[in-house]
């Protein structure tokens, strides 16, 4: 393996470095995700006496051991020992990032965004031959109407987002040490009227883990995974996750990815196959017949007709419902995408010049069509300890927020 690799452990909860240089072979690259927890795994082999910390507890540790990949001083991957087996000498051993901790763990208390309210009506029962006068008044006073119910506090999808994870780690023994993000994405959830409340409640046994990626999806917003040395210390190590209002990343002009430069390989070039559409319908605010629908069609590509429908209970306009029908219309109708690609470390794009939900223009040669220039985002990145990386990518205009 080059230099400047090196794989650090560390105890889970006191965070405590057991190891500054595991003798690990990587059978996965380190894999970052946007909005995952990304993955690396690994052999050791033969066996090392070394292997056992000074506590008599074996480094490595399922879910009790913290594993990072530092690569020229920097830490490019963090994650937990999360499964570990062994045939005969060799010990292989699967890690996730930390943002995988939350599944599987339930959320044990209640949280609610805009509940329907019903006010009391103090004159309930106050009329009881139901003449509509309030029994015993004199001169008789009509029943005034009942309260009308209304939307009751509403809370900022982020709030929701820190709360599941402060709910996850304010646990006995459940502080993986991950920070949140503090700024606010500006959007409630639950309808303003109290006709349709966002409600998290231990009685329908939600995992935490799966709250938190439905969140992720339903609204949509971003989050990255991230770990780095504290700066003044010899051995502190700040694990964040970072959150997109509501994306991440920007558009990469200044970087350059093209065929015969610094891409080495681009897996098969593919359409869109199931998540092609060229006729949308968009859901918005209100429930049955009052629901408000926006419908955005191109049945003039000569294919088949496809559809997609899109549910978004915050729009209520019908410029709203038809802008985001626009777009997902577009995101949903083009011809080519490329999934992957395998750059060199190379001036164009030196690793570490780009972060996860970046836009890069990729510019490559795909037979049967010719040469292509097409924006994609990028999903992932899986960097090799032989200067080659893989990014995982998305058209752009397949993103709506």
């Amino acid at each position: 393996m080059p230099q400047g690799w090196r794989f650090i452990a560390q105890r889970a909860l006191s965070e405590e470095i057991i190891d500054w240089d595991v003798p690990f072979a990587l059978s996965s690259n380190p894999k970052r995700e946007l909005s995952g927890p990304g993955s690396m795994n690994g052999t050791i082999e033969p066996e090392y006496a070394r292997m056992i910390g000074s506590d008599g507890q074996p480094v490595l540790q399922e879910w009790g051991t913290k594993l990072y990949a530092e690569i020229d001083g920097h830490i490019r991957w963090g994650g937990v020992v999360t499964k570990t087996g062994f045939d005969n000498a060799k010990y292989s051993i699967n890690c996730e990032g930390f943002s995988c901790y939350p599944h599987g763990i339930p959320y044990e208390s209640h949280l609610i965004s805009g509940p329907l309210i019903t006010p009391t009506d103090p004159y309930a029962g106050k009329d009881k031959n139901h003449d509509g006068y309030i029994d015993g008044t004199r001169p008789k006073k009509k029943v005034p109407k009942a309260p009308k119910p209304y939307g009751g506090p509403r809370v900022d999808v982020f709030d929701a987002f820190r709360n599941i994870w402060a709910h996850v780690q304010g646990k006995p023994y459940g502080n993986i040490g991950v920070q949140i993000d503090s700024h606010d994405l500006g959007e409630k959830l639950g309808a303003a009227d109290g006709s349709d409340p966002w409600e998290l409640a231990w009685w329908n046994n939600p995992d935490c883990g799966q709250a938190l990626d439905q969140l992720t999806r339903d609204v949509p917003f971003d989050w990255v995974e991230t770990h780095a040395w504290v700066s003044g210390t010899s051995n502190e190590i700040e694990h964040r996750i970072r959150l997109g209002r509501p994306r991440l990343g920007r558009k990469r002009t200044d970087l350059r990815f093209a065929d015969g430069e610094n891409i080495s390989a681009i897996a098969k070039p593919e359409g869109l196959g199931d998540d092609y559409a060229n006729e949308v319908f968009v859901l918005g605010k209100g429930e049955g017949r009052k629901m408000k629908r926006a419908h955005v069609y191109n049945l003039r590509s000569g294919r088949l007709r496809r559809v997609l429908t899109v549910v978004d209970k915050t729009l209520s306009s019908d410029a709203a419902l038809r802008s985001r029908g626009g777009r997902e219309l577009v995101g949903h109708s083009q011809a080519l995408q490329i999934p992957a690609i395998q750059i060199r470390n190379h001036p164009n794009a030196a690793f570490g010049s780009w972060s996860i939900g970046d836009d890069i223009l990729v510019q490559v040669h795909v037979p049967w069509v010719g040469d292509v220039s097409i924006w994609h985002r990028i999903i992932s990145d899986e960097l090799s300890p032989d200067d080659m990386c893989i990014l995982t990518l998305k058209r752009s205009d397949s993103f709506v927020y």
